[in-house]
């Protein structure tokens, strides 16, 4: 029975460490860090000295956003002559093409094989001709300033790649989808502000996010977190990601719990392939302070953590009759079920579309550490009949 003790307290202590202690310690080691060595503050880049940039959106059957998106573009607090506006819309089949085809200032690259958003990126970025590219969504708003600031981020010449911030519109009434993840993004922002302030930001959402276009590389079209793979590459060859807060994109949560739920097991599945493709990261002797970072902020939550969350309570539960110190797991066994309990009840809630923020808390995070497992067996089921493919093709 000591080995289940021992194991329920590591895993205790993993879970905490990966949701809360990593954050508190994380900051703790930015106000060290920033005693000794002070933020250098570079100026912005006069007009004269910005340069040339694209804007890059990859697409897929997005008529209902591509006027609104179009106007957002163009009222970007940017010199006109220096900005590049791209569209690759493979695959779409709506009304996307001939909407774009009212703006001037679009380059629409277009061809009716649907390949996945990899592959766009991939054709796409062979006709950029500009230092610097940005990639951003098709149904998400930039604020004003939002292109100066990342060129700002860039006058750092070890930044590689330059995160900005993901922000969840406000609605009037906010779902468990939306009003989760919400809380989620503030929290994630603000990790990612102090991963940066550390050394680096540990990867960018696609939202917003812009690179060095001499350190883009090709991904294979299977790839699932385009964005991720791409920006941890950039730190695989030496540089880092700045994380611009001044610098974000605004896009309304998901519409409901099943969206979101697609969504959270394709980013999961996503995170797990990830992970093995950038096996080298795990590697302290070669990446220091960012493998710290990396297991730290994605490989646990992506991995182990999930797992070790839903053991405690069975490890919990054979605890309280066999350990001698059976109050303290009394208490932590009332604890794990009342968490279980305010989960269950948000997700009655939101069913019924009622707000309750602090239920959609403990439901959201449960139902985020569902969707990682269940990102397991999705990424199985796609290894499957990817081979399946595969072989039917070699036969024919």
């Amino acid at each position: 029975m000591k080995t289940v003790e021992i194991n329920f307290w590591i895993s205790l202590f993993i879970v905490f460490y990966t949701y809360m202690g990593y954050g508190i310690l994380l900051y703790f080691l930015v106000k060290i860090k920033e005693c000794f060595h002070k933020p250098v503050h570079r100026p912005m880049p006069a007009d004269e000295a910005l340069p040339e940039l694209t804007l890059f959106i990859a697409a897929y059957n997005e008529e209902e956003v591509v006027d609104e998106k179009m106007r957002n573009c163009l009222e970007l607090d940017y010199p006109a002559d220096k900005l590049h506006i791209l569209w690759v819309t493979d695959g779409s089949n709506d009304h996307t093409n001939e909407r774009l085809s009212h703006w001037s200032q679009a380059t629409v690259l277009h061809q009716p094989q649907r390949q996945g958003k990899t592959a766009a990126l991939n054709r796409g970025m062979h006709f950029v001709e500009t230092p610097l590219v940005v990639f951003t969504d098709a149904n998400t708003h930039l604020n004003r300033e939002a292109l100066r600031e990342i060129v700002h981020a860039f006058t750092d010449p070890k930044v590689g790649c330059v995160a900005g911030e993901k922000r969840i519109a406000v609605q009037t009434k906010d779902n468990a989808a939306s009003g989760g993840e919400g809380l989620y993004w503030k929290y994630e922002s603000t990790l990612k502000a102090l991963d940066s302030r550390l050394y680096s930001a540990v990867g960018a959402a696609g939202e917003l996010f812009a690179i060095r276009c001499g350190l883009f590389e090709e991904m294979k079209t299977d790839t699932l977190l385009d964005d991720f793979i791409l920006s941890l590459r950039i730190v695989m060859h030496g540089y880092t990601i700045a994380y611009c807060a001044n610098a974000y994109a605004v896009e309304s949560g998901s519409a409901d719990m099943r969206e979101e739920e697609k969504r959270k097991v394709r980013i999961a599945a996503g995170g797990l392939q990830s992970i093995w493709r950038l096996r080298p990261l795990l590697n302290p002797f070669r990446y220091g302070t960012f493998c710290f970072q990396y297991i730290s902020h994605r490989v646990l939550r992506w991995s182990l953590t999930p797992i070790l969350l839903f053991l405690l309570l069975p490890l919990n539960i054979a605890l309280l009759f066999t350990a001698d110190a059976s109050c303290l797991y009394a208490v932590i066994l009332v604890l794990q079920v009342l968490f279980y309990l305010m989960g269950s009840w948000g997700y009655y809630l939101s069913t019924k579309q009622i707000k309750n923020k602090i239920l959609f808390i403990p439901y959201y995070f449960l139902f985020m550490n569902i969707n990682v497992i269940r990102g397991f067996n999705y990424l199985r089921k796609r290894k499957g009949s990817a081979s399946g493919a595969w072989e039917k093709a070699k036969r024919a």
